[in-house]
């Protein structure tokens, strides 16, 4: 939930109004900043635990103020352990804060959740962090002693844009102490001895990660794909929200006679849920790109074209429900992409922990950046830390799939009889393939690109792009975003 400002040595010219005015988006049930010593701290809220009484800044007795980005899905045993008199609201973000005043830095390791926050004080501490995974964004700018950070790259004013970098997930960064990191996604436990061990941690983690990502005052869906991950999200969830009387919201989107859209029906009608469409076509896609780039803030061709269903899907959601569930992450965890097959066994786990440590400039942020520009949240279970553990337990030879099999088995079979079987043994297709938005999107932008060589047109900060694809969308990219660097921001080799 949420977006962030913070800045630290705070000039009187409005600039971090301003800022915090350009994510609006991010938090269109209200705003709030506060000034301590010399950093402003400034919020967006998008209200989803504690509705009534989780304003942000939030303040406790000493004066630490903290604005927060994200859920902190353990907040109750923290709570309890710190002790109920500390608090004045539900908030779990008041958790992050708390835990931080009693228990100093150290405190971050033990939040469970997404999260990307701030904290500050009289004393002068100002600190940052950011969640092991990097599912909630934060940048940062530093120019001699000043210091900017913000949910989005749009925040920042212009003349900051060449600064820009992006926090690293799994760090925290304190004014005093400097950067350091609190999270190692490299540790691996015992592998398992059988498959059937397997398979039993893989059902328990995931459906533990799912229920703990219901936590909400608010309508709770699921975007679906019709593809196994959000399958099986979405056959978790709909158990959980049975049990406390309600049907489950999903929503799926793509052109007519789309393979998503007729697998999602098929799910939506097993499990009874509440299901939504959004039906598109080659028309309302082309005119959506615009939009897809300067939103997901990137220009890479392949998350573009999965970023205009994901906008598209994202908007119609948000009409129903304030969170969704969504299935990003268990391709990277289980080897479920087709180019994995050629990587040798003895490599595969290495290649798999680069896939991971990268989504937060990839999928992850398309996945947040289209759901926050509808002021919609998007949680993704399969990347619990408690998940990514058992993951690493799987030896890398039960991920792959053989000479004929079926890529993430034994995730399949972890689920087997809770969906039906075509979809249960469905064939990985990418969301921008499965919903036709690829299709449509190649014939439109053909028809538009100039007769220029792809490498014609370079701009500073942004490598050489290597399709005329990729150099219309860096064109769309520089007009919102010109002078930010691709190489700080994106993990792109940029241009010099």
């Amino acid at each position: 939930m949420c977006g962030i400002v913070v800045t630290h040595e705070v000039t009187d010219d409005g600039r971090q109004d301003q800022m915090l005015d350009r994510i609006s988006h991010r938090g269109p049930d209200g705003a709030g900043s506060h000034r301590v010593g010399d950093a402003w701290l400034g919020h967006r809220r998008l209200a989803i635990v504690d509705v009534d009484g989780g304003t942000q800044p939030l303040i406790d007795d000493h004066g630490y103020v903290l604005v927060g980005n994200g859920e902190i899905y353990n907040h109750d045993a923290l709570r309890a352990e710190l002790g109920p008199e500390r608090f004045t609201t539900a908030s779990d973000n008041e958790t992050a804060l708390q835990a931080v005043v009693s228990w100093g830095p150290s405190a971050i390791e033990r939040l469970r959740g997404m999260f990307a926050f701030a904290v500050a004080g009289e004393d002068g501490t100002l600190l940052a962090a950011r969640d092991p995974l990097g599912i909630k964004p934060l940048y940062w700018a530093r120019s001699g002693s000043q210091t900017m950070f913000a949910s989005e790259l749009r925040a920042f004013p212009e003349d900051a844009r060449p600064l820009i970098e992006a926090f690293p997930p799994g760090h925290w960064w304190s004014r005093d102490q400097g950067l350091h990191a609190f999270a190692d996604l490299s540790a691996t436990g015992r592998p398992f001895a059988t498959e059937d061990e397997a398979r039993d941690a893989i059902r328990e983690a995931l459906g533990g990660a799912v229920r703990a990502r219901m936590m909400a005052d608010v309508g709770v869906g699921v975007l679906l794909s019709g593809g196994l991950d959000s399958s099986i999200v979405a056959a978790i969830a709909a158990g959980d929200a049975a049990e406390r009387g309600v049907r489950l919201p999903s929503f799926a989107v793509g052109v007519e006679g789309s393979p998503d859209l007729l697998a999602a029906r098929t799910v939506a009608e097993a499990l009874d849920l509440e299901h939504h469409e959004r039906i598109y076509t080659a028309e309302e896609a082309y005119e959506t790109l615009d939009d897809a780039v300067r939103v997901i803030e990137h220009f890479d061709p392949a998350l573009v074209r999965s970023a205009v269903p994901n906008h598209l899907v994202a908007e119609l959601a948000a009409r129903h429900v304030k969170v969704v569930l969504t299935g990003e992450g268990a391709d990277e965890l289980f080897a479920g992409y087709d180019y994995l097959r050629e990587v040798q066994p003895d490599d595969l786990e290495a290649e798999l922990l680069r896939s991971v440590k990268g989504l937060h400039q990839l999928n992850l942020q398309r996945a947040d950046r289209t759901s926050m520009a509808h002021g919609l949240e998007a949680r993704v279970p399969f990347l619990d830390l408690d998940v990514i553990a058992v993951a690493a337990r799987v030896p890398v030879t039960w991920k792959l799939p053989g000479e004929h099999g079926q890529e993430k088995r034994l995730l399949r079979e972890a689920f087997a009889g809770w969906l039906p079987d075509e979809i249960l043994w469905r064939r990985k297709a990418q969301f921008g393939d499965g919903s036709g938005a690829a299709d449509v999107l190649g014939a439109a932008i053909s028809a538009h690109l100039d007769d220029a060589p792809a490498g014609g047109v370079r701009h500073e900060g942004l490598p050489p792009p290597r399709s005329a694809e990729e150099a219309f969308y860096q064109q769309i990219f520089v007009r919102h975003l010109g002078g930010v660097r691709a190489d700080k921001v994106l993990g792109l080799s940029a241009h010099t």
